[in-house]
């Protein structure tokens, strides 16, 4: 099992940058803003040959007693218990806060091992700058600087010495383990997406509060289904261009879009209260445009008569004419109806987007389709279809080669599209077809 790290702090003392430094990513969001990160992140690390796990947490106030700060501070206490050891993260150009000594006695009180470690301590060394962080009663004090790195070696070090780990065998864990299926779960604000997740996990896992824009990051949670392993992605609800104020907002939305463009299956959840809207379909474009597979959930659809149903299954038709390649389920993530054919339609649409498709196969369908409606004549000639062969995976490509294939109709690569997806089953992924004409060796030749 790999040792996991709790990264613990007031907020703003630079614990997302410490998680980006150790996990040699950018996972977590970093501004100059307080109260950044509010679900617990976690990341995979390496210190040489020894694999360790990195929890980012939210601000903690342990004294909060209610709103969004009370649900961060579960969060974290959930991340601690979770941990081998607590890197309790200050701030030592900012010194000793109140708030600092209030984690401090919480987690003396819980006796969980801890290192405490002094952020932005560049130029700093451990003396009288750092003796004040003494007071907490913790120990020794790391200096460190996460933006720089200094010191961040030493701390690893420190910290996986205390927890005492066996030895390293040689061996790779890697062989035969079945793919990891990257699930990105999409939508508006307030939508039920992190509810959705800790529903499969059956745990309180994201924070899930009646406030549009809870969830800030994109949050990836491990998950195992019928042997099947998952990576759930939460991500921030995604708001029109207009409605996009806050600069960490700004940041939220492109961590959506880069957890879209990383995942291999994206859920799209529509609100059934709120209808289809402008931003539902700008989304669904998106993914569209990034040729990720999609399902498409209508949550909350326990919240509405048989009218509002039937109206909106109408306006699902007529605003997201584009995703009828696309599975669509009515759910209801707190009640747990429909999620189990959600699933089957998630591994279906994963299925599709890395189907294989023999070129002979191809070739006999193209000209198949052909024989049975051939291409519109364009002016003296008619586009020639010779041949196809797949040319990608998510999204599947096929490629067709042949001559004047540039005056080949949109309509007629539709009802291509149609036979190509029919035969290999190819729902819930986009299908992307590109035509390839031959060149004509003599164009470019001059007349005597």
């Amino acid at each position: 099992m790999k040792p996991v790290l709790a990264l613990v702090g007031r907020p703003n003392v630079g614990k997302s940058t410490l998680f980006n430094r150790l996990t040699k990513s950018r996972d977590a969001i970093v501004a100059d803003f307080a109260g950044l990160t509010r679900d617990r992140h976690y990341g995979n690390a390496r210190l040489g040959r020894q694999e360790f796990i990195v929890i980012d947490t939210g601000g903690f106030e342990p004294t909060a007693e209610s709103g969004i700060y009370k649900e961060m501070a579960r969060q974290t206490r959930q991340a601690v218990a979770e941990a081998d050891i607590v890197i309790f993260v200050v701030d030592a150009r900012e010194g000793l806060s109140a708030q600092d000594h209030d984690i401090g006695h919480y987690l003396r009180k819980l006796g969980k091992p801890t290192l405490l470690v002094a952020n932005k301590a560049e130029g700093m060394k451990a003396g009288a700058q750092l003796a004040e962080f003494f007071e907490l009663g913790l120990g020794e004090v790391l200096p460190v600087s996460a933006s720089h790195g200094q010191g961040v070696r030493g701390m690893v070090e420190s910290a996986l010495e205390r927890l005492d780990l066996p030895e390293i065998e040689d061996e790779d864990d890697a062989l035969g383990e079945p793919l990891v299926v990257k699930l990105a779960v999409a939508g508006r604000p307030n939508v039920g997406k992190s509810t959705l997740i800790n529903t499969w996990l059956g745990e309180e896992r994201l924070v899930a509060f009646d406030l549009p824009g809870t969830t800030r990051d994109a949050i990836s949670v491990p998950f195992e289904r019928d042997g099947q392993r998952f990576e759930l992605i939460d991500t921030a609800g995604l708001r029109r261009k207009g409605r996009v104020f806050e600069a960490i907002e700004k940041f939220s939305v492109v961590k959506t879009l880069q957890a879209i463009e990383g995942a291999h299956v994206v859920l799209l959840l529509i609100d059934a209260t709120q209808g289809v809207t402008d931003q539902d379909a700008h989304i669904a474009g998106y993914i569209l445009e990034s040729g990720r597979a999609v399902v498409l959930a209508v949550n909350k659809w326990d919240a509405i008569d048989s009218y509002q149903r039937q109206t909106l299954e109408r306006s699902i038709e007529t605003r997201l004419p584009f995703m009828k390649f696309a599975s669509l389920h009515r759910v209801s993530a707190v009640k747990r109806q429909g999620l189990g054919p959600l699933w089957k339609s998630i591994v279906q649409a994963h299925a599709a987007a890395f189907r294989k498709m023999s070129t002979p196969v191809l070739t006999r369908l193209l000209l198949e389709a052909v024989q049975f409606q051939q291409p519109q004549r364009s002016g003296l000639s008619r586009p020639k279809m010779r041949y196809a062969h797949q040319g990608g995976m998510n999204p599947p490509v096929i490629v067709i080669h042949g001559n004047s294939l540039d005056q080949v109709s949109e309509s007629y690569k539709r009802y291509l599209e149609g036979r190509f997806r029919k035969e290999f089953d190819l729902v819930g992924t986009p299908l992307r077809i590109q035509m390839k004409t031959a060149q004509n060796p003599y164009a470019e030749k001059s007349s005597p």
